[in-house]
């Protein structure tokens, strides 16, 4: 049993705790927070210690630590883990600054222990499904991915002032998990934005509500993402791959399949699951099972360190993209 620590108890820390206490193949060895209310909550929860510092996580007896902390503490935190011998899976992004993911990419290069990165997407089955009809040559071969990623609704103001913005918080999934589709790196970004669901504080915070990414790959493949803060039937997250021959389309999820028609409505379905934790369930827990393979057979992990640089590489450059209203080639950003 791999004994994992978690540092950060707010809500993903929470649900991160929970699953790794209940998965068959780890055991949660305690867990840490600057509130050390939140910190208790979730350890008497749980039955396991609420240690008084990280410093104390990297210390105890742990075969790998689980990041859920403030995005600014990640890089540090990541750095610690590694000099203390502790495998690390860090939550999305690695840091809103690419120069100070850069410099932690330095400071850990050379390392064998595992440091992945939860783009959690990429263990959804559906979205599995897609890339292997890729792969498998299914719809022959690849023209566009295209992703789309609308939130239930908007996030609280105190959390949209600190995100990093729409690209870096809530995009940078969706990079990835173009990637992860595409096979090949983007080349070249395009971004535009509008600000239509909260106006006010999109211009307050300099952020942009609604977008549109464009993904270009120097063979020609296209990735085209749209992301909206708020769609008012639901979480919806789909992703489609359209080939030369063919098409393989990851669709949103329910709770149960039934469909009812009857006397003045034709097609009553079950609402999409709410949000991220109830949607990637099983991802969530595919995504541990990713990690423990890679520590116990010393492997590189599903979804890397760099493959985290390179989502932010494509924030900033959508960003870039948006600000200058034009494209941007991934060659002009760090």
């Amino acid at each position: 049993m791999l004994r994992i620590g978690v540092l950060g108890c707010g809500r993903i820390g929470r649900m991160h705790a929970a699953n790794i206490a209940a998965h068959p193949r780890t055991t949660l060895a305690g867990v840490y927070d600057v509130n050390r209310a939140a910190a208790d909550d979730v350890a008497k929860a749980l039955g396991v210690p609420a240690l008084d510092s990280a410093e104390a996580m990297f210390a105890s007896g742990i075969d790998a630590v689980l990041i859920a902390t403030a995005t600014d503490t990640h890089v540090a935190y990541i750095e610690q883990a590694i000099e203390a011998g502790k495998a690390v899976l860090c939550e999305k992004p690695i840091d809103l600054d690419l120069g100070r993911v850069n410099r932690c990419a330095a400071n850990v290069r050379g390392t064998k222990l595992p440091i992945m990165i939860g783009f959690v997407r990429r263990f959804d089955p559906g979205h599995r499904a897609v890339r292997a009809a890729i792969q498998n040559g299914d719809i022959g071969e690849l023209h566009q991915v295209i992703v789309t990623s609308r939130d239930p609704g908007m996030a609280p103001a105190a959390y949209i002032e600190v995100s990093g913005g729409i690209f870096r918080d809530m995009t940078i999934h969706d990079f990835d998990l173009a990637r992860f589709m595409l096979g090949e790196e983007p080349v070249e970004v395009f971004a535009t934005g509008a600000r239509l669901v909260d106006p006010e504080l999109m211009e307050r915070t300099g952020d942009w509500d609604t977008v549109t990414v464009v993904l270009k790959t120097a063979s020609g493949k296209q990735a085209i993402i749209n992301n909206s803060r708020r769609a008012v039937y639901g979480y919806d997250q789909r992703v489609e791959a359209f080939g030369s021959a063919g098409m393989a389309i990851s669709e949103n999820r329910r709770a149960h399949g039934a469909r009812i028609y009857g006397e003045g409505f034709t097609d009553k379905a079950e609402p999409y699951l709410h949000f991220f934790i109830e949607r990637y369930q099983e991802a969530f827990n595919a995504e541990i099972d990713a990690f423990v393979d890679a520590v116990e057979r010393g492997e590189a992990p599903a979804v890397g360190f760099e493959d985290g640089r390179l989502a932010l590489v494509l924030a900033e450059a959508a960003m870039k993209s948006i600000a200058e209203r034009r494209v941007v080639a991934t060659s002009e950003i760090g």
